[in-house]
């Protein structure tokens, strides 16, 4: 799978993906981060990417027509101009504007040949992009950053994770929080114990240790439950 990231900050991608099952999965071939510098598809002088918004007001806003070059320039290098675009890659801006970014749409996105994510900045993008250029506008949750960049180093991570093969333990992400899979009907996690059995008086509980593999089973799916309930009850089935 390829990930296109389409921003003004291209150094700032330097360390996010140096570590951990990302580094691995590029090592091993099964993903590629391509870094792109918007300023690259400016033709002034000055490299301009903003400018003020109509009707008045704070800040600066990205302008379309280095935002639509880039885009298009990027797909036609993947995709022969002889050919019809492809239908597994998307274009994806962040913004604080955008829908909820969750596990079932990261689902999803690992299901692509191909994500090219535009990281918002200053006051915002102009909407151009949003309705015409973009297939989707996500949000990885209600705040504000500063700009996309850390919107998108969140979205590869979780997207490159479920690629197959990226993770040692293929059943590892099955059982990840707010999966259909696993423990069922998008559950958090449950709670998990480690070595000592005891620590400060504080034991692991009896079930996990007496090897009985469907009893485990359905203690952890009863705690998932209950730990659903307790922090994020918006996430339980009416």
């Amino acid at each position: 799978m390829i990930f296109h990231v389409l921003t003004i900050f291209p150094e700032f991608f330097e360390g996010p993906f140096a570590h951990g099952v990302v580094k691995r999965g590029k090592d091993a071939g099964l993903l590629d981060i391509r870094i792109h510098n918007l300023r690259e598809w400016t033709s002034d002088r000055h490299r301009t990417v903003d400018d003020r918004p109509f009707g008045g007001g704070e800040g600066m806003v990205l302008k379309p027509e280095p935002l639509f070059a880039a885009v298009e320039a990027i797909w036609q290098r993947d995709v022969p101009p002889d050919l019809p675009p492809a239908p597994n890659r998307k274009t994806v801006l962040l913004s604080a504007s955008g829908r909820p970014f969750d596990q079932h749409l990261a689902n999803a996105y690992s299901r692509e040949a191909a994500l090219l994510l535009i990281c918002g900045r200053y006051e915002g993008v102009d909407e151009r992009v949003a309705e015409h250029l973009a297939d989707d506008e996500i949000s990885i949750g209600n705040y504000v950053l500063s700009g996309g960049e850390l919107a998108a180093a969140v979205v590869i991570d979780a997207v490159a994770r479920l690629i197959p093969g990226v993770l040692g333990n293929e059943t590892s992400a099955a059982f990840d929080s707010f999966q259909d899979t696993g423990h069922g009907e998008g559950l958090l996690d449950c709670p998990h114990w480690t070595r000592p059995a005891e620590f400060r008086g504080w034991k692991v509980p009896d079930v996990l240790l007496n090897g009985n593999h469907e009893e485990i089973r359905r203690f952890r799916r009863q705690l998932a439950r209950e730990k659903t309930a307790r922090l994020r009850p918006d996430l339980l089935a009416e």
